[in-house]
């Protein structure tokens, strides 16, 4: 069961995808800077926290723009799931 979708949607898909985008090169940059003023200093490995903490914030921005997705699969089966349970 495939539906129609409007422009509006695609249009925010699309802008959520960018935003994950910026996000995730925000993340690379800023991370990458740490690990290297890291290095630099020497003082332990503490470069290691802010990239685990902001990467599991990457990685549900992520999640959460491929479950949003218009016609996404993994959404279909789920409302199909449901509707069967019904009829």
């Amino acid at each position: 069961m495939q539906t129609a979708v409007t422009y509006d949607q695609a249009r925010r898909y699309v802008e959520r995808k960018i935003g994950f985008m910026i996000h995730l090169v925000v993340f690379l940059c800023v991370n990458t800077g740490l690990a290297l003023l890291n290095l630099q200093l020497g003082h332990g490995n503490w470069s290691i926290w802010p990239l685990f903490g902001w990467g599991i914030g990457i990685v549900f921005h992520g999640l959460s723009v491929v479950a949003r997705a218009p016609g996404s699969s993994w959404k279909q089966r789920m409302i199909q799931h449901e509707l069967n349970k019904f009829q």
